[in-house]
């Protein structure tokens, strides 16, 4: 069998591997060290099994992985999604379809910093609907705004699969935070704006609250939140500034949500354990999922298929644009079946090369990538968000659940297309970085 041969078929049994719900690095690291020992003779890859995970775990640019989800562990353990509920209800809560708003912000926030997207959905999910529904809120439009609030941390910093996305790539990894903060609030935005048309158009979804939170409420309600939200704007700012690199400015975070979080007693021994520990099972399975991701970026390498691709793809002479449009609605079909970070380390070796050679910005296609792969999180059979809310709200019906994520899919859809015509509101802010 030709290299090529054995790297397509490498590539078809991982992903039947995924479907099978086999670990991600377990199955990378199998698929690599097969098609390696395969084309190069199985010496050779033992011996890449043995010096890689070294090579790659010593790697000080994966150092940030495991300070910046420390940061969000102290956060997401110290209560912080109740307070950030409780500032944008008092803020907005009062306008038509405002909790409903103030659900997608603070599931947003909360999904920046705790960096996991079941986290987020369950506890905010646990935060809201009892809320939400008080008010008579329709329960499809309530899932369905923590549902796509829990997907926006793939965009605002400190996002871990951007992270990922630049170790993979070599993409600055600062710039690539820097990157995901406009398309973040823009997706915020449009989310806000589907809540807006959906209330005006079905007014009975969201009925007027009574009631309005007092001008010293709404500041005083900002006051368990500020130390947070500083704390955050001097880690990520840092990064902007050139103060701090990546691996500082989480160093910087992990201290000081934990000085913060003990200094306001937010904090005892037995959520600082659980913090510890949640953020070591995190960056284990991170750590093994990067290993597996260069093994099976090496196995691609041997076998030529990103070579053989990008070399097909300059011949076609079609307009790039064209050839973008396939690649993102491939990635949308196939975050139907698997989860985002396993189709990143799966089709990244692949993807890269021809996204270079088509000549667009390997940062721009690093946020667009991650927002088509993040859609697969609302919609079926995978949709695990709306599986984690389900699993919160047992008395929801799925299909409810389903529905109500419709018109937040075509917002994203819609994110995308916005940042494919207009790629400077990616490019802007890391352009001014040092």
């Amino acid at each position: 069998m030709s290299p090529e041969f054995l790297g397509v078929l490498g590539i078809f049994v991982l992903i039947i591997l995924f479907l099978l719900k086999i670990p991600v690095s377990i199955s990378l690291i199998i698929v690599s060290m097969i098609g390696t020992g395969l084309i190069r003779g199985f010496d050779i890859a033992l011996a890449q099994l043995g010096r890689t995970p070294f090579d790659t775990a010593s790697s000080y640019s994966l150092s940030v992985i495991p300070l910046f989800i420390l940061m969000g562990m102290i956060l997401s353990n110290s209560g912080i999604g109740r307070d950030l509920y409780n500032a944008l209800d008092n803020w907005i809560g009062h306008v038509r379809g405002g909790l409903a708003m103030a659900t997608i912000g603070t599931a947003s926030i909360f999904s920046a910093i705790s960096g996991s997207l079941n986290a987020t959905t369950a506890t905010v999910a646990k935060i809201t609907l009892p809320e939400m529904k008080k008010y008579n809120y329709n329960l499809g439009l309530s899932t369905a705004c923590v549902a796509a609030g829990g997907t926006l941390g793939v965009l605002i910093p400190p996002s871990v699969i951007l992270i990922l996305y630049g170790i993979l790539t070599r993409e600055p990894i600062g710039k690539l935070l820097i990157s995901g903060i406009l398309p973040g609030v823009l997706q915020i935005l449009i989310f806000m704006l589907t809540v807006f048309i959906i209330v005006r158009r079905r007014p009975e979804y969201a009925p007027a609250r009574t009631g309005k939170a007092m001008l010293s409420e709404r500041f005083i309600s900002l006051k368990n939140i500020v130390p947070f939200l500083i704390l955050f704007l001097i880690s990520i700012g840092g990064i902007y500034l050139g103060v701090f690199t990546p691996t500082e400015a989480a160093g910087v975070g992990a201290v000081g949500s934990l000085l913060i979080a003990g200094i306001t007693k937010r904090l005892n021994w037995e959520k600082l354990k659980n913090s510890f520990d949640e953020t070591v099972r995190i960056t284990v399975n991170i750590f093994l999922i990067v290993i597996g991701a260069t093994l099976f970026g090496q196995f691609l390498t041997i076998s030529g298929i990103p070579v053989v691709l990008t070399r097909i793809v300059s011949n076609l002479q079609l307009n790039p644009y064209f050839i973008l449009v396939l690649i993102l609605i491939a990635l949308i079909i196939l975050g139907c079946f698997i989860d985002g970070l396993s189709i990143l380390v799966l089709t990244l070796p692949i993807l890269y090369p021809i996204i270079m050679e088509l000549g667009f910005n390997g940062i721009w296609f690093g946020v667009i990538m991650v927002l088509a792969t993040n859609i697969g999180a609302l919609t079926p059979p995978l949709g695990i968000s709306v599986y984690v809310i389900k699993s919160v709200a047992k008395e929801i019906p799925l299909g409810t659940i389903f529905k109500g994520v419709i018109p937040m899919i075509y917002a994203m859809v819609i994110c995308i297309l916005i940042l494919i015509i207009f790629p400077q509101i990616v490019t802007f802010l890391p352009s001014f970085m040092r």
